[in-house]
């Protein structure tokens, strides 16, 4: 598990934007994972809330990450929707996903994002995505591909 965790810290850390918003791996399990996201004044819309494609990325990147744990590390979003609830104002938003249903090709993954101020979650949106595997590179593995 050790391995999968790094590599997933790895994966997400190998993403400019990630990086740039502060995104960060807080769990991982067989076929379910968490990311945060603290909340800062530039992540805000012209009313103070969250701005909707912050809570977008989230959930993309979550629901990629979900089905990757299922397909492998080379995959991709194919769609997705969201539902936004409620806005997020302060705190930090936490992004949990998991895997619904997976072939060999794609999987289907459920997102819920919450914003956690003071100890109390409350959920902010949903989404749900599928997720694509890439085809193999020619003259590359996928165990070169994950390196």
């Amino acid at each position: 598990m050790t391995d999968l965790v790094d590599r997933a810290r790895g994966a997400l850390h190998a993403q400019p934007f990630s990086v740039l918003l502060g995104t960060d791996l807080m769990h991982i399990g067989a076929d379910e994972l968490t990311l945060r996201l603290p909340v800062r004044d530039e992540l805000r819309q012209q009313h103070g809330f969250v701005h909707g494609g912050v809570i977008s990325y989230l959930a993309d990147n979550a629901l990629t990450f979900a089905g990757a744990l299922a397909l492998g590390p080379r995959v991709v979003t194919g769609e997705y929707k969201i539902n936004y609830l409620r806005p997020a104002l302060n705190g930090t938003l936490i992004a949990r996903a998991k895997v619904i249903h997976a072939g060999r090709r794609q999987a289907t993954c459920q997102c819920s994002v919450y914003v956690m101020e003071n100890g109390d979650e409350h959920l902010v949106a949903i989404a749900q995505g599928t997720v694509i595997r890439l085809p193999e590179q020619e003259g590359r593995s996928e165990a070169d591909s994950a390196a």
